[in-house]
């Protein structure tokens, strides 16, 4: 075993140039309110490590060209497409509109384990709330269904973040397993 070079691992990898003609994941990422430059800026690179369609940046959740943003994002503010909303239930409806199953990943008394998403489920639209008050109730009562992360710890939650990479990779399996 050998640790591949940064040469190595991108022969494979789309370039910008090139990112446009990539066959992308019909996932739709929703940022509510995000708090954190540094959350925002590390969905952008769990969003282009799983290949998403497009960002949603919604709210007063800061955007590029924050100084901090594109500091986490490691460049992927270029590779992945995104789009700012003052009003997120704006952009819900416009997806809704299009066919697109809407999402929260949040605890509701309905929610079930992330990993239950099925194929038949995409296109999708994934909505993430602010850290500490999570999704807002009013875009849950225009969402499908709600998925969570189960939690095993005294905590009752992840970092939206960390989970927003879970929960995209996850998505990215089960994408996959659709060109088996």
């Amino acid at each position: 075993m050998k640790k591949l070079t940064h040469d190595q691992i991108s022969e494979n990898r789309a370039t910008l140039e090139t990112i446009d003609s990539v066959k992308k994941m019909p996932v739709y990422v929703i940022l509510n309110s995000i708090r954190s430059s540094y959350n925002v800026g590390s969905i952008f690179r769990s969003s282009d490590g799983a290949m998403v369609e497009k960002l949603f940046l919604c709210g007063y959740t800061p955007t590029p060209p924050k100084k901090e943003v594109l500091k986490t994002a490691l460049g992927s503010t270029e590779s992945v497409s995104w789009e700012y909303y003052e009003d997120p239930k704006e952009i819900v409806k416009k997806l809704k509109a299009k066919g697109v199953k809407i999402c929260a990943l949040e605890q509701t008394d309905s929610s079930v384990p992330y990993y239950e998403i099925k194929e038949s489920d995409f296109p999708i639209a994934v909505i993430l709330g602010n850290e500490i008050t999570g999704v807002d109730q009013e875009l849950i009562d225009m969402c499908d269904f709600s998925v969570e992360i189960p939690q095993y710890g005294i905590k009752q939650s992840l970092n939206v973040a960390v989970a927003t990479g879970i929960t995209l990779f996850e998505l990215r399996k089960i994408f996959d397993k659709d060109g088996d």
